[in-house]
C-alpha cells in the first residue's frame, strides 16, 4: 500500500484529505509543520508528499527545496496563493503538480493517482531509450548521462523520455503537456518551461549552455541525437 505524507496545518483540511485518501486505498501520515514534514519524510520514505505552502514554522517552498536536496519523491503543492510566480517557483523546485485552494478532495486524489502513474508507467516498446549520451532505462526507471546516474522526479523522467524517444524532433510546449502536471490557460507553457529548467540542472554539464535538451526558439524543445 502506497503511503502519502500530507503536510497541512489546517486540521479540518488534513482530516478531509486523509479520509478521501484512505478510502482510495492509501496509507496516510499527516504533518502540521515544516519541521515535522522533513522528519517524517526522512523516516517514512513516503511515495508522495502533499505539501501546503502556508505552514506555521516556515514556507512550503523551503520544505520542497529541502526535500529535493535528498529525494526525488513526487510532490503535489497545495496553495491558496494567487501569484503565478509562486506556482512556477514550486515547479522549478521540483514539485510535480499544484492544486489551488479551495479544492475538491476528489480532484486531489485523481491528481495523486496521475502523478504516481507517471512514476510507474510501463514501457511502450523498447526497454532502453538512448539519445546521445543520455540513456533512459524504462524497466528500472533509471537515467544515466555520460554513464552518471541522474535522480529525476517522475515528471522530469517522463519529460526526458518523451524527448529522448525521438531525438532531433522538435516538440511544442503543448505537445509536452502530457508529460507534465496539469496547468490551465497561459500557465501551461510556463509549467513546461519550469520543468525543462529543472531537468537541465540535472542532465546538463552547464544548464545555461545546454547541449542535450535544446530550445527551439518560438516553438519548444528537442533532445540532441
Amino acid at each position: 500500500m502506497q503511503r502519502i505524507l500530507v503536510v497541512d496545518d489546517e486540521a479540518k483540511i488534513a482530516a478531509v484529505v486523509t479520509d478521501y485518501l484512505q478510502h482510495a486505498g492509501f496509507q496516510v501520515t499527516v504533518a502540521g509543520t515544516a519541521a515535522a514534514a522533513l522528519e517524517l519524510a526522512r523516516s517514512l520514505q513516503p511515495d508522495l508528499v502533499v505539501l501546503d505552502l502556508g505552514l506555521p514554522d516556515g514556507d512550503g517552498l523551503d520544505v520542497a527545496r529541502a526535500l529535493r536536496r535528498h529525494s526525488a519523491v513526487p510532490i503535489i503543492m497545495l496553495t491558496a496563493r494567487t501569484e503565478e510566480t509562486d506556482r512556477i517557483l514550486g515547479l522549478e523546485l521540483g514539485a510535480d503538480d499544484y492544486v489551488p485552494k479551495p479544492f475538491s478532495p476528489g480532484e486531489l486524489v485523481a491528481r495523486i493517482r496521475a502523478v504516481l502513474r507517471r512514476g510507474e508507467r510501463a514501457p511502450a516498446s523498447a526497454t532502453r531509450v538512448r539519445a546521445g549520451d543520455v540513456v533512459v532505462d524504462l524497466e528500472r526507471r533509471v537515467v544515466t548521462v555520460a554513464d552518471r546516474a541522474v535522480d529525476l522526479t517522475p515528471t522530469e523522467f517522463e519529460l526526458l523520455l518523451t524527448l529522448a524517444r525521438e531525438p532531433g524532433r522538435v516538440f511544442t510546449r503543448r505537445q509536452l503537456l502530457g508529460a507534465v502536471p496539469h496547468a490551465d490557460g497561459d500557465e501551461s507553457d510556463r509549467a513546461v518551461d519550469a520543468h525543462v529548467k529543472n531537468l537541465r540542472r540535472k542532465v546538463e554539464d552547464d544548464p545555461h549552455r545546454p547541449t542535450r535538451v535544446l530550445t527551439v526558439h518560438g516553438i519548444g524543445y528537442r533532445c540532441a541525437p
